[in-house]
């Protein structure tokens, strides 16, 4: 049988702390998410045919609290309580499997429109436990909060976004929408061990560029810092303009909160 013909299609959502790894994407000699996954799947499927593709691609260290992958298999899932149950008995810990679904062929993972959010989480003003490093940044310094909140506001709407992208070519669709953008007190994610006060920049949008989040967070930092001003941040909302942004903000404080199809 050939095996491009697929027959059956399947969504299965997905959550992992992304920490010790080397992002999505299978890379040569490194542990990537997407190689633990299909690792797993090649195991349980006992070296049946399948193919997963992710609805996108995360950097090394950044965390996903809910994303998507589709899987195309020739036979299909006959118990999808049974398959959850033992998909995620041999995923590794920091991997979960949430749900599953049959899916049609006319579903596309990639191309499908969806609602990201992205949350960043960090506090400032010490150095905090180190069990706070797999998902909230610390910044040592003191941050002007409501500054970063008035300059975060800046980003809602459509902007032309090519400052928050790494390494941008000529060609690139640079004009972005952006939903939602705001700096809020964390009550999301608690621990004995966090600082007493934490903070998070939330952000949703269809779509983002590489390092886009980061970026953004970088020049919030910045702003916090006083070492940027709210025109600093306008001036890099305007069409066409050439400023670059150079401090991308850790990876390890970015979680993809949901994906949400439409």
């Amino acid at each position: 049988m050939d095996p491009f013909n697929k027959k059956y299609f399947y969504l299965i959502k997905i959550q992992y702390l992304g920490y010790r790894f080397h992002g999505w994407q299978k890379q040569p000699n490194v542990k990537t998410l997407h190689l633990m996954v299909d690792r797993t799947l090649n195991f349980i499927m006992e070296d049946k045919y399948f193919k997963s593709l992710a609805s996108g691609r995360t950097d090394a260290m950044v965390s996903a609290e809910e994303t998507a992958v589709e899987l195309f298999l020739h036979e299909p899932i006959e118990d999808f309580d049974a398959f959850l149950e033992l998909f995620n008995r041999n995923l590794p810990q920091d991997i979960r499997a949430l749900t599953i679904k049959e899916v049609d062929a006319k579903f596309n993972i990639i191309q499908s429109s969806k609602i990201k959010e992205y949350l960043y989480l960090f506090a400032c003003g010490d150095k905090f436990h180190p069990f706070c490093a797999p998902i909230l940044t610390t910044i040592l310094d003191d941050l002007d909060i409501e500054l970063m909140k008035q300059g975060a506001k800046l980003f809602e709407g459509e902007h032309y976004l090519k400052t928050y992208c790494y390494k941008p070519s000529n060609s690139g669709i640079y004009t972005r929408k952006t939903l939602t953008c705001e700096i809020v007190e964390n009550t999301i994610y608690t621990a004995s061990f966090f600082p007493k006060k934490t903070y998070l920049l939330r952000v949703r949008g269809k779509g983002f560029m590489r390092n886009q989040i980061r970026l953004m967070m970088g020049t919030l930092i910045d702003l916090g810092k006083g070492k940027l001003t709210i025109k600093d941040i306008e001036d890099t909302l305007i069409p066409e303009n050439t400023i670059r942004m150079e401090y991308i903000a850790p990876a390890s404080g970015l979680i993809l909160k949901s994906l949400q199809f439409e």
